[in-house]
């Protein structure tokens, strides 16, 4: 039960970067285990990174490991997600997505509770 509001998304060229933040309501956010997710027109929803909920912790994607970073502010009930050399494959629109009762890196979206309504990504070449 936590409502979840991503911004940030735009329109990038190669190699630049973004940062898209996603904004949590209530008072327990420090509960909740956050992943970012993308979907590109047609395809599957894939899973991008996560972060713990003291925010110890990350996993990423291989495809975005070593470009992407996920931090978190719980004061401020807000993660993030850094986008460095961004390529056009990195188009989609992301969410962001909350898990109660887990402390655990995960990585399927089915593993999550909540969304958000997403935030367009657009890379050019």
């Amino acid at each position: 039960q936590v409502q979840l509001v991503e911004s940030g998304g735009g329109l990038v060229q190669a190699g630049g970067s973004m940062r898209l933040s996603c904004a949590a309501s209530g008072r327990t956010f420090g509960n909740y285990v956050m992943g970012w997710f993308r979907q590109a027109p047609g395809k599957e929803r894939e899973f991008v990174g996560c972060i713990t909920r003291g925010g110890a912790n990350t996993y990423y994607a291989d495809s975005v490991k070593g470009r992407f970073t996920i931090s978190r502010d719980n004061a401020q009930n807000t993660v993030y997600l850094q986008m460095n050399s961004l390529k056009p494959e990195d188009t989609a629109v992301y969410y962001c997505a909350a898990r109660a009762g887990s402390n655990s890196l995960l990585s399927s979206a089915l593993e999550y509770d909540n969304w958000g309504q997403g935030t367009q990504v657009t890379v050019s070449s």
